[in-house]
């Protein structure tokens, strides 16, 4: 029987593994078959400390790994696919008919980009497409970019976004927002924020290259398109975190983000929750690290009490 078992390996995990493991705690990491999170998708990260030059995000997740590892941290990349939370010690299946027992547990599994669905969205991952303003708009400077969606995460991405840009065309597929009044108010004041209602992305557009160039954009009454031109899109349509297998056992907001209390406890003693499987607001890789590292020391003290 495990002491710990850390479910998902992105800055969330990695970070709980290290801190984990440096306690003596001898933590196992379901990983999945796909390590490492959204980091994985991003070329390169300016804004996480540490780093005088840019890291590759891949490079930065498998840095964590090896930290981890050398804390003795160890690794299974198999899939959850059921987990018993009824009493301790906690019981998880995965796809490959693996069951493992573990006193506490710590779910980092994440959250993954709604996308728009176009045909070579995601390999334009981090050439052109981005789904994160803080992290990927300094490459925008003096750039014109299009932002797609209409609530509030889109509006801040548009206000984020109009001080560092030429422009913002925001594109939603109503004729209002869905932002707070407030968010509306200022975002629409902006200069160099145009909105266009009632119009979805249909397509992107590519020069002979295989860079970005634009959009081409439909009206969704009239069905005109419009070619509109750019250096970057960003979607902003919502995130879905990864917390369907938990659902039976653990409290949920109506998005299905996990509900933490006094630190990152859930409603049941014993399991953990960190990063962006957590966070609807952040979204960032130091802020996940941060919660994996409260994570873990939580995990550590009740282990303590309960000795």
């Amino acid at each position: 029987m495990e002491k710990v078992l850390i479910i998902g390996a992105g800055p969330a995990g990695y970070t709980a593994a290290i801190y984990a493991a440096r306690a003596n705690l001898n933590p196992l990491v379901i990983a999945g078959p796909l390590p490492g999170g959204q980091l994985m998708l991003t070329s390169d990260i300016e804004n996480f400390p540490g780093f005088i030059d840019p890291i590759p995000g891949p490079e930065l997740m498998e840095a964590m790994r090896q930290q981890s590892e050398r804390a003795g941290a160890r690794y299974n990349y198999s899939q959850v696919t059921e987990v018993d939370f009824s009493k301790p010690p906690f019981k998880i299946w995965t796809d490959g008919d693996e069951t493992f027992e573990s006193q506490t547990v710590i779910i980092c599994t994440g959250a993954s980009s709604r996308m728009l669905g176009l045909p070579g969205e995601k390999e334009m991952i981090g050439k052109g497409i981005s789904t994160c303003a803080v992290c990927d708009g300094f490459f925008y400077k003096g750039k014109d970019v299009i932002v797609v969606g209409g609530g509030d995460s889109a509006l801040e991405e548009a206000s984020y976004l109009s001080k560092i840009v030429n422009t913002v065309t925001l594109v939603h597929r109503r004729e209002k927002f869905r932002a707070s009044k407030i968010m509306q108010d200022r975002v629409l004041s902006l200069p160099n924020v145009t909105p266009v209602w009632n119009a979805a992305v249909e397509k992107i557009l590519l020069t002979p290259e295989g860079k970005l160039r634009g959009a081409l954009l439909k009206q969704i009454g009239s069905g005109e398109s419009i070619e509109k031109k750019c250096d970057g899109v960003f979607v902003a349509i919502g995130h879905i975190p990864g917390t369907e297998v938990f659902k039976k056992w653990l409290d949920l907001d109506e998005e299905g983000y996990i509900k933490v209390q006094n630190g990152f406890r859930t409603n049941i003693d014993g399991v953990f929750a960190a990063g962006d499987c957590v966070d609807r607001v952040y979204r960032q890789a130091v802020t996940a690290a941060g919660m994996g590292c409260m994570a873990a020391l939580d995990c550590e003290r009740y282990l303590s009490f309960m000795s």
